[in-house]
């Protein structure tokens, strides 16, 4: 991506997490603060003010094998269609290049073909999920598991060790780890839902119980980024009224990758909206 001229590309700091979700509520982005303070905290995060307003961000979130995910790439409105967003993913790419680390994202079918001609190949295909629930619960929680036993599912299915940020997730205000017949998730609190994931399962029938098990728990809606080739775990939830709000694409720079130990039926991270 070439740069253009316009204001300078300047690091972010925690003071800015506020006006970060500024940037994110605008796009109906489900982030809270938190999930910024995390990028802010662990990350690098670029950002491009006019004056004193923070107009665009891009952020790049280190994993562990050298690996770093690029999100949180936002433009306000009024300042869409000026090269800000190239900009600053250009940033990304070159600080991920310099500390030699492999990039990833998540794309929406526009993104696709502006990040293939860079190098970036098509890995899991993902669709975002919402379910519109009653403002009651019908069923107790079900079974509380451990972090440990997330952090290793977790990293079977992804290959990366996300200990620091899934144990971020789990020691929030809301937040449960839980469990049922092989099955795995973890469930948090988003800005106008709560998130389900990641999610582990034996099969897909155990992801769907599971799934349901919360559901009759919870009172408000929630989101759930389904992994794409689990076609009958996709298929449970839209029959039982989950609703696809898009599809998106991950990708990673360079050849794909080899196939995981455990596929997810669900992912999630703060890198996504």
């Amino acid at each position: 991506m070439a740069a253009t001229d316009g204001p300078p590309v300047l690091k972010l700091g925690l003071d800015d997490a506020m006006a970060g979700l500024v940037l994110s509520t605008e796009a109906h982005w489900n982030q809270t603060e938190e999930d910024w303070r995390i990028f802010l905290r662990d990350g690098v995060v670029f950002g491009i003010r006019t004056g004193v307003l923070l107009v665009a961000t891009a952020a790049l979130l280190p994993y562990s094998g050298n690996n770093a995910w690029i999100s949180m790439v936002l433009v306000t409105a009024s300042h869409r269609r000026r090269g800000l967003a190239t900009r600053l993913v250009d940033a990304c790419l070159e600080t991920a290049r310099k500390n030699g680390l492999t990039s990833w994202l998540d794309a929406t079918p526009d993104g696709v073909a502006v990040y293939g001609p860079l190098g970036f190949t098509p890995t899991l295909q993902l669709r975002r999920l919402k379910l519109t629930k009653q403002t009651r619960a019908e069923a107790p929680p079900p079974s509380s598991a451990s972090i440990d036993a997330l952090r290793a599912r977790d990293r079977r299915a992804t290959g990366f060790d996300r200990t620091a940020l899934l144990s971020a997730f789990a020691q929030r205000s809301g937040s449960r780890i839980v469990s049922a017949n092989g099955a795995i998730a973890l469930v948090r609190d988003g800005r106008t839902a709560r998130h389900i994931g990641p999610l582990f399962a034996d099969n897909a029938a155990a992801a769907l119980a599971l799934v349901q098990t919360i559901v009759r728990s919870e009172t408000g809606p929630l989101l759930l980024d389904a992994v794409a080739p689990q076609a009958a775990f996709l298929e449970g939830l839209t029959t039982s009224g989950w609703t696809i709000e898009r599809p998106f694409q991950r990708m990673r720079l360079g050849p794909a990758p080899a196939m995981a130990e455990e596929m997810p039926f669900a992912v999630a991270g703060p890198e996504f909206g």
